[in-house]
């Protein structure tokens, strides 16, 4: 069962102001949360596309929606793809687009996935199992130096060097198969005194390891640019992020979208002709109610930013300019 505890859910929905009649996608279905309300909150005729890189997610989701099918289409994809999914099913422009992005709950849990440093599985780590690269297979084409930039880069693990050194070791050594064998390689390549704090010792590194593999930051950027060309004008965006590098991916791109004149501070006169294409609704994050984190504590560094379209840009998929 893909079951999974839905992280800001009124506060993200909301932000999208569903109504009847309307067209909303959710990028990432996951457990059918956010989808199911999306389309309790449009009825009787709103229209929901959902986007899943994992089927176990789409196929639960196809169950528990199972009344709602006339109104929703659920295609498998990753969300980098929006932009030629919604084209290819003429499925815009819409009004509202959310994001939830991270590992869910199930995939967390199911321990033959190898999202989880507490459970003996497989160095597997793929969001879509059709991938045909698991992250041992990954990590055995890498060197060193590769290694221990991605942990750098995608874990902002301070002791990478000394990690992946060990990495490459048990790897030549064919001892470096497993999720705990890994957790257990990075405890050991840790400094005593910095294993105290911070939670486990590994969680920076599967952390990144998961990301690289999965090429999440890239596939991120690129769904949030389609995402923003297909929003009607008005229409909105809401992206929940779980860790720094996300949200300062989503803040950026907000603050890019929002931003207006960009000549010099001494003209007297705007010379640039830049207009700001979004409002950035979401000052600052929100983030989960203390009622809502005893109920669901894994929803603790879940981030959300919400953004609203002010004009047309210039778009192959609508052919508007700005």
């Amino acid at each position: 069962m893909f079951v999974h505890e839905t992280v800001l859910l009124e506060e993200t929905v909301g932000a999208l102001h569903p109504r009847a009649g309307g067209r909303y996608i959710d990028c990432t279905v996951g457990g059918g949360g956010h989808t199911e309300r999306l389309l309790q909150l449009t009825q009787p005729d709103g229209q929901v596309l959902g986007l899943d890189q994992d089927e176990s997610a789409l196929n639960a989701a196809k169950i528990r929606l199972a009344n709602d099918l006339h109104r929703l289409q659920l295609i498998h994809s990753n969300f980098r793809q929006l932009h030629t999914v919604a084209e290819r099913l003429n499925f815009y422009p819409v009004d509202g687009i959310l994001f939830d992005l991270g590992v869910s709950s199930p995939q967390f849990d199911d321990a033959e996935r190898g999202f989880s440093y507490r459970n003996d599985a497989p160095l597997d780590m793929r969001m879509d199992r059709s991938q045909k690269e698991t992250a041992l297979q990954f990590l055995q084409r890498l060197d060193e130096r590769q290694i221990a930039q991605i942990l750098f880069e995608y874990g902002e693990e301070r002791y990478a060097r000394r990690i992946a050194k060990k990495m490459v070791e048990a790897l030549v050594a064919n001892q470096l198969q497993s999720t705990l064998q890994l957790a257990e390689l990075v405890r050991e390549a840790i400094p005593a005194a910095a294993r105290r704090t911070g939670g486990h010792p590994a969680k920076r590194t599967f952390q990144a390891i998961r990301i690289a593999l999965n090429d999440e930051l890239q596939a991120l950027q690129e769904g949030l640019e389609a995402a923003f060309q297909l929003l009607k004008v008005d229409g909105r965006l809401a992206v929940i992020t779980f860790h720094s590098l996300e949200d300062r991916m989503v803040k950026q791109f907000f603050q890019k979208m929002s931003q207006g004149c960009i000549c010099p501070p001494d003209f007297p006169i705007c010379q640039c002709g830049r207009q700001a294409q979004a409002e950035v609704v979401t000052r600052k994050a929100l983030v989960p109610s203390d009622e809502e984190l005893l109920r669901n504590p894994r929803a603790r560094s879940a981030k959300l930013r919400v953004l609203r379209r002010l004009q047309n840009v210039s778009s192959s998929t609508d052919g508007s300019t700005s």
